[in-house]
């Protein structure tokens, strides 16, 4: 079976500070394991969310495995529940209570056979700060074509 690459949220660096960085396992059933791991998934639009001292992962969607084959109460958009303990829940509460504080999901990898997804405390970028980052990475770019023609 072919197994999956670590799947990035490239957005997520542009659109948001990363302040910190945790990492979950995921609560799935067997048919989602398998659809992530042949055909993998996007990031973009899902976000991290705390109800009720649990953290969930919303509105990612994972494709049924084998879409003839698939039970018919079969929810690709469902919340899928993350795996980490009570300090850390208790933590990333207080921390999204705070103005303009988000958890964003930054990448899903595997670990030892186990799906994990990476997620981010984040604050907002404003437009002159995203203009500051294209800026910056710009200036980078030019210095390394210039080390590579002069190497």
């Amino acid at each position: 079976m072919e197994y999956m690459e670590n799947v990035k949220n490239k957005k997520a660096y542009y659109d948001y500070e990363i302040l910190e960085k945790f990492q979950a396992g995921l609560v799935l059933n067997g048919q989602e394991v398998k659809s992530l791991r042949t055909r993998g998934i996007s990031l973009s639009g899902t976000f991290i969310e705390i109800k009720k001292g649990e953290a969930f992962w919303v509105n990612a969607v994972i494709p049924p495995y084998q879409p003839l084959n698939t039970d018919k109460n079969y929810d690709s958009q469902r919340a899928r529940k993350l795996l980490l303990n009570r300090e850390e829940i208790n933590y990333l509460a207080q921390k999204t209570k705070e103005r303009g504080l988000t958890l964003v999901p930054l990448s899903v990898y595997t670990k030892a056979y186990k799906i994990k997804l990476e997620f981010g405390l984040a604050r907002g970028k404003k437009k002159f700060d995203k203009r500051e980052s294209i800026k910056k990475r710009e200036v980078e770019r030019k210095i390394k074509s210039e080390i590579n023609t002069r190497g």
